[in-house]
């Protein structure tokens, strides 16, 4: 424990072994194989961009769980685990499950039965192409960005725990993700997800199960936690959240609306990383429970990831202070502690696997909005099948690199969830308000969703530089996130009104099968032989896993 307590960021290289290699090049080999595998199954730009609309609604979960369980997942909410304690469960509690369920019940069938590619092609047809461009170059720009995220940390990681250079890290990582999507698209990016998500939980549960005995068990934990830099506070989360004196510094306006509601639903429902998972399953049925089935493994998902933050804040007594290891090296710091090899190769292969299924998430996320929302609808729309396929290949070339160029942006960050959650208030926050509004509301007209979008992107980036000018005060800069989001919100809805007012809607017959309410009577039933299973219900399922989000608060309040 004293060695501990006095780590410094230089300790932190691992004493890999030829066995701990043979476990790293083995995944390496299975990655690419998927690749090579699932080329041959790529015949038109439908199998290359959304797997044929073939996959069944198990694997389509696991990859939707997986795709969000980058870096950014593994790294960020470790670290926020030790510098916010559990009211880090937010994140998942509040912060995703409610929204996944909603996406599953009331959105996918709308995304899936109209038959689009992506969301901003959703956008054009709700709206227009002035709206599809600009959620697409945004939407572009995002996902270059948390590519880059991605690509950083495992680079930092790889740093530190091998000895790999920086960019060595990041120039292989990225392209063993290049070399699989382009040979199998997004079903490669899928099968790889699945696989990823198991080892990935492999390479967590040694370390929770080992801190957790070395610091005396939840009990144990919880005492030291108290005694430490956190406090009480560490151990709660809507404790004191009337005001702003908690770990978080975060009222529960904030939370709920800014986290809860706009963050939240905007991420989850109009992310198309995650969307065009569910947009390859086989039926409507099977792309609602998508995200549902995602719902479920993602309760439990703090376990792997705020534990072990919670055991480094109480081990590493430097850990996110001057001098010290940045917050975003606290589960690095545990693998060098408690891992023997072999069992560190795992945890080594799993690191990777997160970075990598985050980066391909981001990616062909990228190429499929740049292949058809971009260059198809407003570049040049008159190439073959076939063309379409090759150019998603080239952007999926030029995603990597550029993604390359974001890793050294994410430099900059002590805490990549932070500057994660900023992109999210950015981006996703005011998309959320123009699709909501526009999916309840007929009346939105086509001109006051481009307008209320632009004007709510436009808003979150001045919150947030107004904070970071002093102008405003939000305590901390995940807070920030959250109000910036709220006012993204509001400012995209007040526009997306008045500009309603004045200009003049579609006609209904333009509408059916994209707003609540107005059906295509021209679409066919897809459903499949026990689809009306009561196990296979999104209603049913969903509202299971929003009762056990609430009731996991209990015993954390």
């Amino acid at each position: 424990m004293p060695d501990a307590q006095l780590l410094a960021a230089q300790d932190l290289r691992l004493d890999v072994n030829l066995l701990d290699y043979v476990i790293l090049a083995l995944y390496f080999l299975v990655v690419l194989g998927i690749g090579f595998a699932a080329r041959r199954a790529v015949r038109t730009s439908l199998d290359f961009f959304l797997s044929g609309r073939a996959l069944p609604a198990w694997i389509t979960g696991l990859a939707f769980m997986s795709a969000n369980l980058g870096a950014t997942e593994i790294l960020g909410m470790a670290a926020n685990g030790a510098q916010y304690g559990l009211m880090t469960v937010h994140y998942y509690w509040i912060g995703a499950v409610p929204a996944m369920v909603f996406l599953g019940v009331v959105m996918m069938p709308f995304y899936y039965r109209s038959k689009v590619h992506s969301v901003p092609e959703f956008m054009r047809r709700r709206f227009n192409g002035a709206t599809q461009l600009l959620n697409a170059s945004t939407f572009a720009i995002a996902q270059i960005l948390i590519a880059g995220i991605n690509l950083y940390a495992l680079g930092l990681v790889m740093d530190a725990l091998l000895g790999w250079p920086l960019w060595v890290s990041i120039i292989v990582a990225a392209a063993i993700v290049l070399a699989y999507i382009t040979l199998g698209g997004l079903s490669s990016a899928i099968y790889n997800e699945v696989m990823q998500f198991f080892v990935i939980v492999a390479a967590l549960v040694p370390i929770v199960v080992i801190g957790l005995t070395r610091v005396g068990g939840f009990s144990g934990l919880g005492e030291k936690v108290k005694q430490g830099v956190l406090g009480e506070g560490g151990l709660h989360t809507w404790a004191q959240t009337g005001g702003t004196d908690n770990p978080m510094s975060a009222n529960w306006i904030g939370l709920v609306l800014g986290l809860g509601f706009v963050l939240s639903f905007g991420y989850w429902t109009t992310n198309f990383a995650e969307v065009q998972r569910a947009l390859s399953a086989r039926n409507t049925n099977a792309a609602r429970l998508t995200p549902i089935v995602a719902a479920y493994p993602k309760l439990v998902i703090p376990i792997m990831t705020v534990i072990p933050g919670l055991v480094a804040v109480v081990l590493f007594g430097n850990l996110g202070k001057d001098g010290g290891p940045t917050y975003n090296e606290a589960i690095p710091l545990l693998m060098n502690e408690f891992l023997p090899n072999g069992v560190l190769g795992i945890a080594v292969t799993g690191l990777l696997a997160s970075f990598m299924a985050g980066v391909a998430a981001n990616i062909s996320g990228f190429n499929t909005v740049f292949t058809y929302d971009i260059w198809k609808s407003h570049v040049n729309g008159d190439h073959s099948d076939e063309w379409y396929v090759r150019l998603g290949r080239i952007a999926t070339t030029g995603g990597i690199v550029a993604g390359i160029g974001a890793a050294f942006i994410a430099a900059g960050f002590s805490n990549i969830m932070n500057y994660l959650q900023s992109l999210f208030s950015f981006f996703n926050a005011p998309l959320f308000a123009t699709f909501i509004i526009g999916l309840f509301w007929r009346r939105m007209t086509a001109w006051a969703g481009f307008w209320g979008l632009l004007s709510g992107t436009v808003c979150a980036f001045a919150s947030y530089i107004l904070y970071k000018t002093g102008v405003l005060d939000f305590g901390t800069e995940l807070n920030a996130s959250f109000w910036g989001a709220g006012i993204a919100f509001v400012v995209d809805a007040i526009v997306s009104v008045v500009v309603t007012l004045v200009t003049t809607p579609k006609p209904q017959s333009e509408l059916r099968g994209l707003v609540y309410g107005l059906s295509d009577a021209s679409l066919s039933d897809d459903a499949l032989a026990g689809d009306a299973a009561w196990y296979r219900s999104p209603v049913i399922l969903g509202a299971g896993a929003v009762v056990l989000a609430a009731a996991f608060y209990l015993p954390f309040l």
